[in-house]
């Protein structure tokens, strides 16, 4: 998932400059409109990280959670319906390692996978987090009426459910 231009949610450390005891980093009202926009959601009620920064040189460890009270519509229904997320957080953010050329190909180690890469001496832990939320939500959520809804348009029956029985409920009658 790529950023956007402008950031929903930015918080920006200088690695010169971390805090040596866990902080809690709460997006704001307008960052949580924000963000629940670019994530497809009905709303964000509340977002907030508990972090603990680690420091091994220009390389900075960030472990913690990420909570969310989340309202998102169901898969099955399309009723709004509140989640709670509540997950860990393990990132790790490194110096550039130089310039990507565009359709080059490259190998990356099981450890550079789950790097995140900064320029100067500040990243942005916001837009990680951000990231870290998108990936936490999940897009197929069953909200507490699916089964009337599913009961309601037939796609419970013999042919289950899923995906493939609400293609199969659309197909015409013969």
């Amino acid at each position: 998932m790529s950023a956007p231009a402008t950031p929903e949610w930015t918080r920006l450390f200088d690695i010169r400059q971390l805090p040596a005891t866990a902080i809690d980093i709460e997006a704001d009202a307008d960052e949580r409109r924000r963000l629940a926009a670019r994530f497809g959601l009905t709303a964000i009620e509340r977002l907030v990280a508990t972090v603990q920064f680690e420091d091994d040189k220009d390389k900075i460890t960030v472990t913690g959670r990420i909570r969310a009270a989340i309202i998102q519509a169901c898969a099955i229904s399309g009723e709004d319906f509140p989640v709670a997320i509540d997950e860990p957080v393990d990132l790790r953010f490194v110096p550039l390692q130089g310039t990507m050329v565009p359709d080059e190909e490259i190998e990356l180690s099981a450890e550079a996978c789950d790097e995140i890469e900064y320029a100067g001496t500040a990243f942005d832990l916001g837009e990680a987090l951000a990231q870290t939320l998108a990936l936490s939500i999940d897009p197929f959520a069953q909200g507490p009426d699916a089964d009337r809804a599913r009961a309601e348009h037939g796609l419970a029956g013999e042919t289950g459910g899923g995906a493939f029985a609400a293609l199969s409920a659309l197909k015409p009658k013969e």
